[in-house]
């Protein structure tokens, strides 16, 4: 198998993958394919600068989420080989007795921790590492839509879905998606450089790499959008959360006029751009209020309001609740999860 070649013993970055079953591809393949862009000069794929190894608990093949199958995996061994081990986690059930881990994994990751080789959960690779006992004490990413799996599992862990990834030393935790090319370039440049980091991500069309603290785009559920430039207008205020794009800002990115985005907004939602994109920000100043420990005044911030006063007064119109309240009430005990598709789409009338 090409990528699981023969590598040098000496490359300046090294990681070991533990692929667990039904293990989600794309934050594997981002990840490892990162480092393979890195690890040689143009495409050639030799293990020079990186070399990584594919792992299972005895060896044996392992079936993706999608259905792809890893042959040629290694039998885990030997941590210490390793600058980092890497966790790619499967497919969640809907209830946590049913997703039993691999105990011979959980345990070579206990004894990765105690021979100091940092570990990755990547995606549901975070759960794994909860399992083991590994993450007490510490902040865990997480993806927006595995929030409330780890939150109702794991209560004593505090999750982190409004970042891609975290580092924190020897515990490093990730979103998944294409967040992990993200969390690989950010190695590759740790160990060997900005430029061979920026070659892999330019060779795998990302235009730049970003930041741990960089928002994750939160889900939008379409429910009753058809009209093609109402959804590109809302997928583009969906990555602007922070930022109050004016409508004639908007229509100009879309290549339309004020005029007819106003109408077909009105058409497909019953309100205008303006409103629909101040009330997105709010449900998103909801769910960090109910999600994350920033402090009011940051949130309002981060949703695009110019001050707290401005925030709170909008909000509280909104949901009929002042964010410290809502906070307050988020902390009780009785208080059930928010849903994390919390920017659904209803019916709505101007006010």
């Amino acid at each position: 198998m090409l990528l699981n070649a023969s590598a040098p013993q000496c490359a300046p970055l090294s990681v070991g993958f533990v692929l667990l079953q039904r293990f989600t591809m794309l934050p594997f393949s981002a990840f490892v394919d990162c480092l393979r862009l890195a690890a040689d000069d143009g495409d050639r794929s030799r293990q020079v600068h990186c070399q990584w190894r594919f792992m299972t608990s005895h060896g044996q093949n392992v079936a993706s989420s999608c259905g792809a199958v890893m042959t040629d995996c290694e039998p885990l061994s030997a941590p210490e080989r390793f600058d980092y081990i890497v966790v790619i986690g499967g497919v969640l059930s809907d209830e946590e007795h049913d997703d039993p881990q691999d105990p011979d994994a959980l345990a070579y990751l206990r004894l990765a921790a105690d021979k100091g080789v940092p570990l990755i959960g990547i995606c549901t690779g975070a759960f794994p590492l909860i399992q083991a006992g590994l993450m007490e004490g510490r902040r865990c990413c997480i993806s927006w839509y595995h929030h409330r799996d780890l939150a109702s599992r794991y209560p004593d862990i505090e999750p982190v879905a409004d970042q891609l990834y975290l580092d924190d030393g020897d515990r490093l935790t990730c979103a998944g998606g294409i967040a992990s090319a993200d969390l690989a370039a950010y190695l590759i440049e740790r160990h060997l450089g900005r430029s061979w980091a920026r070659k892999s991500l330019h060779i795998m069309l990302i235009d730049e790499p970003r930041e741990a603290s960089h928002p994750q785009p939160q889900p939008v559920i379409f429910n009753r959008v058809v009209d093609p430039l109402v959804r590109r207008a809302i997928s583009t205020l969906e990555q602007h959360l922070g930022t109050i794009l004016s409508v004639d800002e908007l229509a100009g990115r879309l290549n339309t006029s004020r005029r007819s985005l106003e109408r077909r907004f009105r058409d497909q939602l019953g309100m205008s751009p303006q409103k629909f994109a101040r009330d997105l920000r709010l449900r998103y100043g909801y769910w960090l209020l109910s999600y994350t420990q920033a402090s009011v005044t940051d949130i309002g911030d981060r949703c695009g309001f110019s001050d707290t006063a401005h925030f709170s007064r909008h909000f509280r119109d909104a949901f009929g609740v002042s964010p410290s309240e809502l906070r307050k009430r988020s902390k009780t005990a009785h208080t059930p999860l928010v849903d994390p598709f919390f920017l659904h789409i209803d019916d709505h009338s101007d006010r």
